[in-house]
């Protein structure tokens, strides 16, 4: 082998080498979460796994899965829970100053304002979306695109629908063959 294969060759793994190290060597600041905002997260998660109990027990309860003499105390059980679970957060909110919360809403609306920028005609006349004068409103590329989306899912969801329930009037897909809320068969 040549001098210059072998230097090659080593330049190369030398290349490749700081190529998988770059993140080693690489920091990312680390949000920093404090133990308050921690538990209280882990508080509203719990609170939100408790009204998806209740709305699943009552709807169980409506399709005749859950026993009479079962639901009242199930029910209370959870409701107890989440009167608990409300309290603790009710009692974070006291310990949390009422500035810190403002704060942290204006910083949002700061930075939600600076990804923001004027759309206008560019000649002082309307804003292409919204009418208004040029200028007095403030559009954002991400918005048009949500609701492009958005637009777009519902005209998904319309062409789904196939009218409502003769039983309990809600309403159903062409998909469905029984009632989502009361279980009815649909013709």
């Amino acid at each position: 082998m040549e001098i210059g294969s072998i230097f090659l060759i080593l330049a190369l793994l030398i290349l490749v080498g700081l190529f998988i190290a770059r993140p080693i060597f690489e920091r990312k600041a680390v949000p920093v979460v404090s133990l308050e905002d921690h538990e209280l997260s882990g508080l509203l998660a719990e609170r939100d796994r408790i009204l998806t109990a209740l709305q699943e027990l009552d709807f169980d309860h409506a399709l005749g899965k859950i026993p009479a003499e079962d639901y009242p105390l199930q029910r209370a059980g959870l409701l107890r829970r989440g009167a608990d679970l409300l309290r603790q957060i009710d009692e974070f909110g006291a310990l949390v100053p009422e500035g810190d919360f403002e704060a942290r809403i204006e910083t949002a609306i700061a930075a939600r304002r600076a990804d923001t920028a004027p759309v206008g005609d560019g000649a002082g006349g309307r804003e292409p979306r919204t009418g208004a004068p040029a200028g007095a409103g403030l559009v954002t590329v991400v918005d048009d695109e949500l609701e492009a989306r958005l637009a777009a899912r519902r005209r998904e969801r319309q062409d789904r629908s196939a009218g409502f329930c003769p039983q309990c009037g809600r309403p159903v897909q062409k998909s469905d063959r029984f009632c989502p809320k009361c279980g009815a068969a649909l013709a």
